[in-house]
């Protein structure tokens, strides 16, 4: 009898070794969703121990458990194992919502009555991937719009300011050629327009140097354009030079910085927030190419969001959810960033919205600084 008990001790303990060993997250849960257990990597995913989490229930450790609850009754009541891909997760312990794909399957351990088992895969990797394709799908959407705005406005308007010319020199009355002025600052208005959308025809003429500075620069412009928001900075100082057009990077952020400024005024009259972050982020993938290292630029602010009509369209030019926008900067800003191989990434909730341009180090550049 000690012989087949210390059998059954091995047992278990070998089954928490091989469920630790894994990179899915596991946990036992029972009919009240009180936490059984957890392996490393649920630990690891919802940012607490499992001698934290055991005997809690699943809303203690999740802000919103109500799906993941009901999944749970589901399995419970039909006895069957039940799937949900893309589930939406917002640990209480961990900084960022999830993204899981979730299989919930009755379990029945002889000890415990009405047991499942929840088995989580991290998806937000897979998500990310996903919404990149799309972004970049949009970069090449831009650039078709973009030169069917030239041909379609830039032309007629060299035509429509010549001939306002035209008929200002045939004009004696000053009231009259008062009305040809209006008309030809107006077309050279759209000229700048569609200009800026098109961007500097140049290739980038990068140089190695340092992102804070132009980021600091953007910092001082954007506390001189709303004094009342409070805007933090949230350096890494540990990341080295990076090679890269200085003016196109400043107007990138620019661009991003005065949209987030536009986004809290918005919703705040006071207590509007602007974070500028810098972080290294490893092992990024920007579309098919993988990148040892990347600079990571955020910009968050506690404005309203973005409206959900927008998402998927964001990018485009003329694209705005404001009655007074032009719908031109953020679709610039992706474009000046393309021209790195970087790309422009958004998460947004009311209350929460981070855009963060992603710029990959060159390998040889890193290599100069070490």
């Amino acid at each position: 009898m000690t012989t087949a008990r210390a059998s059954v001790d091995r047992v278990a303990i070998e089954a928490h070794r091989i469920l630790d060993s894994m990179s899915t997250s596991v946990l036992i849960v029972d009919k009240h969703h009180t936490v059984c257990f957890m392996n490393a990597a649920a630990e690891a995913l919802f940012g607490v121990s499992r001698n934290q989490a055991r005997g809690r229930r699943l809303r203690e450790l999740v802000a919103d458990a109500t799906t993941l609850s009901a999944i749970i009754d589901r399995a419970i009541e039909a006895w069957r194992p039940y799937s949900r891909r893309e589930l939406a997760l917002r640990p209480i312990y961990a900084e960022d919502e999830l993204v899981v794909d979730c299989t919930v399957a009755p379990f029945e351990d002889g000890t415990v009555q009405d047991c499942v088992i929840v088995e989580m895969s991290d998806a937000t990797q897979h998500r990310r991937i996903s919404r990149e394709t799309a972004l970049l799908t949009q970069i090449g959407g831009s650039r078709l719009m973009i030169r069917q705005l030239a041909h379609e406005i830039k032309n007629p308007l060299g035509g429509l300011r010549g001939a306002a010319q035209l008929l200002a020199r045939e004009l004696r009355d000053a009231e009259l050629r008062e009305y040809t002025s209006i008309i030809i600052s107006e077309a050279d208005r759209l000229v700048t327009l569609v200009d800026s959308l098109l961007g500097p025809g140049h290739a980038p003429r990068k140089e190695l140097i340092n992102i804070h500075e132009p980021l600091q620069h953007v910092y001082h412009l954007l506390a001189a354009d709303a004094p009342g928001v409070t805007i933090e900075r949230d350096y890494d100082p540990s990341l080295p030079p990076i090679r890269v057009d200085r003016n196109l990077i400043v107007q990138a952020m620019l661009n991003l910085g005065r949209n987030a400024l536009q986004a809290i005024a918005q919703a705040h009259e006071t207590g509007g927030r602007l974070i500028l972050r810098t972080r290294a982020l490893t092992n990024v993938s920007i579309g098919t190419r993988a990148h040892r290292v990347v600079a990571s630029i955020q910009f968050e602010d506690n404005g309203p969001g973005v409206p959900e009509e927008l998402r998927d369209t964001l990018f485009y030019p003329l694209i705005t959810g404001r009655s007074d926008g032009t719908g031109l900067g953020l679709a610039i800003a992706q474009e000046l960033v393309a021209r790195h191989d970087g790309l422009i990434e958004f998460d947004s909730r009311p209350g929460r919205t981070v855009f963060t341009i992603l710029l990959p180090f060159n390998a040889s550049d890193t290599s100069e600084t070490a």
